[in-house]
This record gives structure tokens, sequence and C-alpha cells, in this order.
């Protein structure tokens, strides 16, 4: 009988409820057991809504029942908790990004390697259905070979909705490694990894002012690029054209569109799960496509459950540490870039993650 992995989870903020909500969804192969947080009141608040044992960050790092550590700190913990949960022998998925520097990146991914252990980082959201069908639809060879393709994200900032929104002006927020990585992720499940990359970075404003009805009126120092274009080289030969930015009132372009030779394809906002896909082919044009995939809900805890299936039957998660590197590598291509004012080539890489399989049941991942 296959073992149900059990999960412990380290920082009890706004995204916890996402993954505890969706986690029962995975019950036949991993459960949250355990939670915790510095601030021990969020971990026992948390705790008593899911129905969680709540415990010290020490006490859940050390315990034995515990498998595999859920890392949702604020990204500037994210290497330091990722190593302690490897030098406890556990598995750890973290929310994004990696780490904040390739030095960081590095160091988790030898240290998981000499542990013998499995290292894996949000987004996951491109195991949605959205995005699963857009890869079945580009794999099958619907537009050809692809040649091109455009990533937009533009937006006013955070701050007008968020409760706490200063992170992301500090160092280990920002555009793109807040919502680059979304986008990125997404590309390279779709297409394979990256050979180099063209970009500029700036920022438009020193500081900004929180609208949230939490920080109403509140100074945001900014500390880091809110704007970022460039052109991303995949190692199949398709160039896309990437604009990630904090600094634009509006936009008209679609999330992500692939060219191909035979086609072309509007993939959905990679950050969700679900649709619309639609497919351009010379003899019918535009049209709709139906999903062919499920998990369209909000699944933010699927990476997770991935990794537990993945241990158990011994192959590589699909969310692993060496793709969420590879497009950390990218990301900060784009600021080496825009400094040095020429392409930077990529030098890591990684395996195009393995594609969901349709007519799966809820619940299974393979």
């Amino acid at each position: 009988m296959r073992k149900v992995m059990n999960v412990g989870l380290i920082g009890c903020g706004n995204i916890s409820g996402a993954y505890l909500g969706a986690a029962p969804v995975f019950s036949e192969i991993m459960k949250i057991t355990r939670c915790a947080d510095l601030n021990r009141e969020a971990a026992d608040a948390k705790a008593k809504e899911f129905g969680l044992k709540s415990v010290s960050v020490d006490d859940i790092l050390s315990d034995p029942e515990i498998d595999i550590i859920l890392n949702l700190t604020i990204p500037a913990a994210h290497a330091e908790v990722n190593l302690k949960a490897l030098t406890a022998g556990k598995h750890v998925h973290c929310e994004k990004p990696f780490a904040l520097n390739r030095e960081e990146g590095k160091k988790i991914l030898q240290f998981a390697a000499k542990k013998k252990l499995k290292t894996g980082c949000a987004p996951d959201t491109f195991l949605g259905g959205g995005i699963q069908t857009c890869r079945k639809i580009i794999d099958d060879g619907w537009i050809g070979r692809p040649v091109a393709g455009t990533a937009f994200m533009m937006c006013p900032g955070h701050e007008r909705w968020h409760p706490n929104p200063g992170f992301y002006y500090l160092p280990g927020g920002g555009t793109m490694l807040d919502m680059g990585t979304y986008y990125l992720t997404a590309l390279v499940n779709l297409l394979g990894p990256v050979r180099r990359v063209c970009g500029s970075s700036s920022a438009a404003y020193k500081e900004r002012i929180a609208t949230s009805k939490e920080l109403y009126g509140k100074k945001l120092p900014v500390k880091v690029q809110t704007h970022h274009a460039g052109v991303v080289d995949f190692e199949c030969g398709a160039i896309v054209t990437v604009v990630m930015s904090f600094d634009v009132q509006a936009g008209g372009h679609g999330p992500i569109e692939i060219y191909g030779t035979d086609g072309s394809i509007k993939v959905p906002d990679p950050n969700g799960f679900c649709g619309p896909v639609s497919l351009f082919k010379k003899e019918s044009g535009w049209r709709d496509m139906p999903l062919s995939h499920i998990y369209t809900d909000n699944m933010r805890v699927i990476g997770v459950a991935d990794m537990a299936s993945a241990i158990c039957s011994g192959r590589e998660n699909r969310c692993s540490g060496e793709l969420a590197y590879h497009v950390l590598d990218v990301m900060l291509a784009f600021e080496d870039s825009s400094r040095s004012g020429r392409h930077i080539e990529i030098k890591s890489s990684c395996r195009q993650p393995v594609a969901l399989p349709t007519g799966l049941l809820k619940g299974h991942l393979y």
C-alpha cells in the first residue's frame, strides 16, 4: 500500500489558507498535519481553522513523523528554512522564489543532492487544467513548431489591495521575482528550458502609497526594479517577448501567446489553474478549446502533492528545485542584461516537466 506522506507547514500567512483548503483533494497522497510560525498566534489560528496541531518551528523540523516541509515563509527566509529542512532530513517544497540569488539556490540544490532529498517550489499553477491543455495542444503538434511568443503582466502594483504589500518592493519582491515566476515557469513547461536573455529594467517610483484598507496612506520604499522588458530565447528555437511591470496603469495584452508554424494559441493567466484556451488555425480561425485536463480549481498544494507522489514512486517531481532554480536564473538575467547592455547566456538548465496525463481521477497525478 502506498504511504501517505506527512507534511509540516512553516509560515501561516495569507497564502497558507489556499494550500490548506486544497489539501484534502490529495488525502490519499499527502496530509498536512502540523503548522508553525514565528507568530504563534497565527499558527494557533490556522491550526484551529483547519484541524491541525500547532507546534514551534524547531518541533516541526525535528518531528520524525514529518516527511515534507512546506515552506511558506517570506521570500527572504526561503533559503534559510529550505536548508534547515534539508538538514533535518526532510524533503522541502517552498513558495516562490526558490531563493533570492543564484548562490543560495545552488547551495540548496547541492545540499539536497548530497542528502538525497527532493526540493520543490511554487508556482505549480502550470499543472492546472488551463496550461496543461495548452501543453497538450503544443505537444500534439496543433500549432506546428513554436517559433515565437509573448508574455505580459502589467498592473499598477499590489499596494492597491494587499493587506501587507511592503515586501513586494524590497529585495526578494519586485515584479519579476513575484509575478514573472508564474509566466516563465509556464513558458518552460510549454517550450522547455531557456538559452539566453536580453532585457532592460527600471523603477518608475522611489516610493509607493498603500491604498489597501489595512495600511491606507502608508509610504512603501521601493528598493527593487518594478518594470522589466526583454526577449527570451529558448533552446527549442522559440523567441518570446516578455514584459513584467508594476508601473503600468492598464494594458490590453493577453497573458501569454505562443505562435507556431501552423497556428497560434492563447494561454490563460498562469497565476490561475483554469482557462480560457483559444487556438488559431488557418482553416478555422480562432476558436475556444475545451479543457483536456482536470484541476481547474485553486489547487495551490498540487506541487506538494506531486512531490509526495514522486517520493513514493521514485520519479522526479514536476515542480522540482531544478526547474525553480532555472527560472530564478532566467529572472535574474533580466537585470544582469540591463546593467551590462548585452545578452546573458543562461548557464543552468532543467528537464521540461513531464505533462500530466489526461483522464486522471481527482486526487491522482500519475
